[in-house]
């Protein structure tokens, strides 16, 4: 980013591509259910060997993405719906792992991880992506008028209001090209201060822009740890919800 002298400096992440991360955190460990909310073309959960939960209202899926699979579930909707149609439940499942990637408005993303956490293993890791922008320009909610390349739209904010809301979460930034990734762990699936508080918070956070909150104090409150470090110690905090490959039934071959 090219800024003038005395303009503030937004953290760029420029670590392992977060698509490399992903694949190679699903090649290392296999969890029991798996969320993605923003799917579109499969390409993030193609890799995936978990039993998994795709959600996007307009999917443009390419490519094998069943590959090593038990379960794969589809569901054409947008995120509310899908949590408001309850198929968690009927499925009585817990999710272990989800990465939360739909549309780039807050509000959108504070009420996927309200819902996510409220479905999912207290061990489990909840994963934000886009809560990073490198230029101001790219956190616009104005959806007529986006920029050209990386669009992060508002969900920045999603770090001050977890951070001031949710003390009790543990959050990790990562380095991940190019807008981030933000790792949640020490989920409680019974908390409810979000949900009491969403019209408060959405009431604060609407007209509030990044010139607003402080460009320099944002930065100041992202601090990047590596991709790279996390993966070559083996994603200690995805561990403690790893499922054993060997208690699973895998898929049986069919001869041709």
């Amino acid at each position: 980013m090219v800024a003038g002298m005395n303009e503030p400096m937004l953290p760029k992440a420029e670590g392992v591509g977060y698509h490399d991360f992903l694949s190679a955190l699903h090649e290392e460990i296999l969890f029991d259910w798996y969320l993605e909310i923003g799917s579109r073309k499969g390409d993030s959960f193609a890799p995936v060997r978990s039993k998994t939960i795709a959600v996007d209202p307009y999917f443009r899926l390419r490519g094998n993405v069943m590959n090593a699979k038990r379960m794969l579930l589809l569901c054409q909707m947008t995120s509310d719906e899908f949590f408001e149609e309850d198929i968690l439940k009927s499925l009585s499942a817990r999710l272990s792992f989800s990465f939360l990637d739909g549309m780039h408005l807050f509000e959108y993303l504070l009420r996927d991880f309200m819902n996510a956490e409220a479905n999912s293993h207290p061990d489990g890791v909840i994963v934000l992506h886009d809560c990073c922008p490198y230029t101001p320009e790219m956190t616009t909610r104005d959806l007529d008028n986006l920029p050209k390349g990386d669009w992060t739209g508002d969900v920045w904010k999603m770090l001050p209001i977890l951070r001031t809301h949710r003390p009790d979460l543990r959050i990790e930034v990562l380095d991940a090209a190019p807008t981030g990734l933000v790792v949640v762990s020490g989920l409680n699936p019974k908390n409810r201060v979000l949900k009491k508080k969403y019209d408060q918070i959405v009431e604060e956070f609407t007209p509030l822009t990044l010139a607003d909150y402080g460009v320099a104090r944002f930065a100041g409150e992202v601090e990047f740890q590596s991709t790279a470090a996390v993966m070559a110690q083996g994603f200690p905090v995805f561990r403690p919800v790893a499922q054993d490959p060997a208690s699973l039934t895998q898929p049986r071959r069919l001869s041709t």
